[in-house]
């Protein structure tokens, strides 16, 4: 496809792309849906089916399966041929986490927690690389040219405000005083071909850098990756420092650092491996009503009401370009359940270890709740008066997990927080609900929980800390909790396939030594 009208001359940093060296992340989106492919993880829907409600309400009839594969539509009604839309990337599954990160596949939710935890303190700064190299960079569209509709943007649902091109997606934005990029997750709803609304709950980044261009009566760049790389989708749903830019950290999670273009219609720089890209503009109090959407809760937790204007400067896209919809609904066709159950459980362990929090065995946001976002779990071995106490509150408002979350939940060593069984035995069996459980008020939330009436309290939450650990005061009498023994356990485990047994044997966390 030829651009449809000529882009500005770039101005070159990198005369070549970044080698992949010795990392096992995929490169872009088509080397993950490659790899996807081979292990069953990707199912095509080849009839053609309709942007409005239908793709989203497939998604969230086939994902009602956990494990259930992303799905891939190859015909939409009204878009060109050739455009296509992949809904719920990650999904249930762990092993297209796995693949993200570049992890093996097969591993326990738990293992994979542990190894993102380390990739999540690495960083590795982007390059810029020649414009004639970005595969996003095949078709451009300009001014007049600019039309956001011929993308397979959707109506996930019935009551939605409109239909949405930015749902998994990446929008970057540039702090005003410092410099550094910001990658975050927001929704985009199409208003017209070169508008777009812009929904960032209260404290996001993105809201945060066009408020403070408004107070100095400037207008803020936007740039939006809608087909997105996901690893790129992974980071910008998690909160990171806010002094420090997001494509640091996805460089450190892929092993080799983010390719970037010289932005064609503005100043800010764009992923060059994107399938599109969006450059736009938000100019000083340009406003309009945007919504509903079904969020992440299962609900429309915010009216229709006034949200940032995005206008369309340039369009950038691969040939025969895939849009990315992430799915918000109940568990498990939520696309961030298993996302933020994996990766905001490494961001809040890495949180306590900067703290020096001691003992942490694990830390589990579970998938059930609300996307992933309304219930931490953490197991520690309590080594002095007041350390559940302590883990509890830190948890509860430490950036990798104050936003929305509920309920903080802190079990022993020997509970596996993944299992959501076991926790629920620890707070039946080592909570005394009158002296173990405490209330955090006014704390950081979000438009979108509907438990809070009228809307405009919403921004505030509150949260409440569970102690299921034993009482430490008298830990050494606590009743003596049945276990397997460490030597019966290890035969029955070598024994598992030749006792009639298929698959791997279950890890247990408390064994008799």
């Amino acid at each position: 496809m030829e651009d449809t009208s000529s882009p500005p001359s770039p101005t070159v940093s990198s005369s070549a792309p970044a080698g992949a060296g010795d990392s096992d992340v995929p490169r872009d989106l088509r080397d993950w849906i490659a790899r996807a492919e081979k292990i069953g993880q990707i199912k095509h829907v080849t009839q053609t089916v309709d942007h409005d409600e239908e793709m989203g309400a497939i998604t969230y009839m086939a994902h009602q399966e956990i494990g259930a594969p992303a799905l891939m539509f190859d015909s939409i009604k009204g878009c060109p041929k050739g455009f296509r839309a992949l809904w719920n990337l990650i999904g249930s599954h762990p092993d297209r986490f796995a693949l993200t990160v570049g992890e093996p596949t097969g591993l326990p939710v738990m293992e994979l927690i542990r190894r993102c935890k380390a990739k999540f303190t690495r960083s590795l700064a982007p390059v810029t690389i020649d414009a004639s190299l970005a595969p996003v960079n095949a078709n451009h569209r300009y001014g007049d040219d600019v039309d956001v509709t011929i993308f397979p943007a959707a109506r996930h649902w019935a009551g939605d405000g409109g239909r949405y091109i930015g749902t998994a997606d990446a929008i970057i934005t540039r702090d005003p005083e410092a410099g550094w990029l910001n990658v975050g997750c927001y929704r985009q709803m199409i208003q017209d071909r070169n508008h777009v609304g812009l929904y960032c709950s209260p404290g996001k980044d993105a809201r945060l850098h066009i408020e403070r261009y408004w107070s100095r009566n400037e207008p803020c760049e936007v740039v939006a990756a809608w087909g997105v790389d996901p690893a790129m989708f992974v980071a910008a749903s998690l909160t990171f420092p806010k002094t420090v830019s997001e494509l640091d950290f996805i460089g450190g999670i892929a092993g080799r650092p983010v390719e970037l273009v010289k932005g064609q219609a503005g100043s800010v720089p764009y992923p060059a491996r994107a399938e599109i890209v969006m450059e736009g503009v938000v100019r000083p109090h340009a406003m309009k009503m945007e919504g509903p959407f079904g969020e992440f809760t299962g609900y429309y937790g915010r009216p229709e009401d006034l949200a940032f204007l995005v206008e369309v400067k340039a369009l950038h896209f691969r040939d025969d370009p895939i849009l990315t919809h992430a799915l918000m609904a109940d568990y498990p066709a939520n696309e961030t359940s298993l996302l933020y159950s994996i990766a905001r459980s490494a961001r809040i362990w890495n949180d306590l270890d900067r703290l020096g929090v001691p003992g942490i065995q694990g830390v589990y946001s579970h998938p059930a709740a609300a996307g992933g976002w309304g219930m931490t779990v953490v197991s520690l071995e309590q080594r002095y008066a007041g350390h559940a106490p302590q883990a509890l509150a830190l948890a509860a408002q430490v950036p990798g997990g104050a936003y929305y979350a509920k309920w903080i939940v802190a079990v022993d060593h020997d509970v596996d927080p993944s299992n959501i069984n076991q926790v629920l035995w620890a707070m039946a069996t080592r909570c005394n609900p009158v002296d173990d459980i405490d209330i955090l008020r006014n704390t950081w939330s979000t438009w979108l929980d509907p438990t809070q009436n009228p809307p405009a309290k919403r921004a505030y939450g509150s949260k409440a800390l569970i102690n299921a650990c034993m009482d430490h005061r008298h830990i050494t009498e606590f009743s003596r909790r049945t276990r397997v023994r460490r030597a019966v356990y290890d035969s029955v485990a070598a024994r598992w396939h030749e006792l009639g047994f298929t698959g791997v044997p279950p890890t247990l966390w408390a064994l008799e030594e």
